[in-house]
């Protein structure tokens, strides 16, 4: 693990996206509030005396189907283990430690929460595991957007000491799981949250990375502030794009009312558009944010237990619905940005805008320059579309026809994860364009604006040789100065 002095105290009320990221990057360790734990505590009690004078689903009954078959009292220590390793069938790769990690935040906050009824040493025992760096082994595929059930079941299964933890720390002492804990702890959607999460905040950032990359893009063309005139975004006042074209007159150095230039009339709309594209992206991702605060704070385990009323209510509240769609009007948005990268990139090779030799070639007769890029980032970024199709139009009826919908939110979060590698790779080709363009040019955006500190930047990462050669570590050493970009 990574040495660490910062705290984040979990509550089950107000855990961000951003601390679930430190918890997974190992930058954080977690403790848990004191009166969260008292929650907890109380949980657990009324838990158990409901299951004991009552039906309760899961506790004293079995699940899915079997809701309405009794389990009696003599079986129901065993009841959580078969529970949990009947469940704990998760399949496909490995998960990274990373989002393992996530999983394990996320679910301990929602336990702080106070309405799984799970006893408390196993909220102890997930931080304990968060802050020495183990983690359970779980797989990828298990989950239709209802419940991450099979990957928490490998969870218990771990905390219970029947499977193995990786990483280099101490695992956490096994836990004597039974009937009143085992659907307590996988009644939960908390691998899907924690990995939006991992892919809101990389997506976030790529986006923001790439307001920049355009605006060199911009003065490499002579491109026109106009379009990022306080005025035109007063009169159509939508938030992100509003912000947007503020963040692109701050990267510029632009005034709210920038002078029209002597020379085209109007840009491309790569350059043109880019605040009514990378606006929407911008809601889209405070959207999934918020909704992502809600269920990361969540007591949404079915059922759920009330102390106050000594209830148990059982429920639909594990449907994640709102995230599904959240996650899917954020990938659509976030490919449009990409596309607009494409547009731009086809801009930087196109001599009536750089007036340089066509593809920003060298000198030599017939030098193909920087066109395969164009190629490049357009295979990137079929893959983006691909990876933007809505996972909500999933459907699946299981468990004897009683689970009959599922909201695929699963899938929409894992195909969030995937689209960074390729949506770096994209912009990652516009960078490299984009410096040639200037160096060319002999263009030097002033080093005490936030464009001219990313040039040079740029300028001193990637190489300065223009004659025809393979640009793939270029691409690849420009997709890594993207984060480096989202602070400027």
């Amino acid at each position: 693990m990574k040495s660490s002095h910062m705290v984040v105290v979990l509550d089950g009320q107000s855990l961000p996206v951003a601390d679930v990221v430190r918890l997974a990057d190992g930058v954080a360790r977690p403790v848990p509030g004191t009166e969260a734990m008292k929650r907890v505590e109380d949980s657990w009690h009324a838990a158990r005396e409901l299951a004991a004078s009552g039906r309760v689903y899961g506790r004293s009954t079995g699940v899915g189907a079997n809701r309405s078959e009794a389990v009696p009292s003599e079986a129901a220590a065993d009841h959580g283990l078969r529970l949990l390793r009947s469940h704990a069938g998760a399949i496909g790769a490995t998960l990274p430690a990373r989002e393992v990690r996530a999983m394990l935040a996320v679910r301990a906050n929602q336990l702080l929460a106070g309405g799984a009824g799970l006893r408390p040493t196993v909220v102890t025992a997930l931080c304990e595991a968060l802050e020495s760096g183990a983690y359970p082994v779980v797989n990828e595929y298990g989950s239709v957007g209802t419940g991450d059930i099979a990957a928490l079941s490998q969870v218990g299964l771990a905390l219970a000491g029947e499977q193995p933890w990786l990483g280099s720390g101490t695992p956490p002492e096994a836990q004597p799981l039974d009937n009143n804990d085992a659907l307590a702890l996988i009644s939960s959607n908390a691998l899907t949250l924690g990995q939006a999460a991992l892919a809101l905040d990389e997506l976030r950032r790529l986006i923001t990375a790439t307001q920049v990359v355009g605006a060199l893009s911009l003065l490499a063309v002579d491109g026109s502030y106009e379009a990022y005139a306080e005025p035109v975004h007063a009169a159509r006042p939508h938030p992100g794009s509003y912000a947007v074209a503020a963040t692109m007159r701050r990267l510029l150095g632009a005034p709210e009312r920038p002078t029209p230039p002597l020379g085209r009339i109007q840009d491309p709309y790569g350059f043109r558009c880019l605040p009514q594209i990378h606006g929407p992206a911008q809601d889209a991702a405070d959207l999934l944010e918020r909704t992502l605060a809600v269920e990361i704070n969540a007591a949404a385990e079915n059922p759920l237990i009330c102390p106050e009323d000594m209830s148990a209510y059982h429920h639909g509240g594990f449907y994640l619905s709102q995230l599904g769609l959240a996650l899917d009007h954020f990938r659509l948005a976030v490919t449009q940005t990409a596309r607009l990268s494409t547009s731009r990139l086809s801009a930087l090779n196109e001599p009536a805008f750089t007036r340089l030799r066509p593809f920003l070639a060298d000198g030599e007769p017939g030098s193909s320059g920087v066109m395969i890029l164009e190629y490049a980032a357009g295979a990137a970024l079929g893959d983006l579309s691909a990876l933007s199709a809505p996972a909500s139009l999933g459907h699946a009826v299981l468990s004897r026809g009683v689970e009959e919908q599922a909201s695929f939110a699963s899938l929409a979060a894992r195909q969030a994860l995937r689209a960074g590698d390729a949506y770096r790779h994209v912009v990652g080709c516009e960078l490299v364009g984009a410096v040639r363009a200037l160096r060319q040019r002999d263009l030097r955006p002033d080093p005490q604006l936030p464009v001219g500190r990313a040039f040079a930047l740029a300028d001193g990462a990637l190489d300065s040789d223009q004659v025809d050669r393979p640009l793939t570590d270029d691409v690849t050493a420009a997709a890594a100065l993207l984060d480096q970009f989202t602070d400027l």
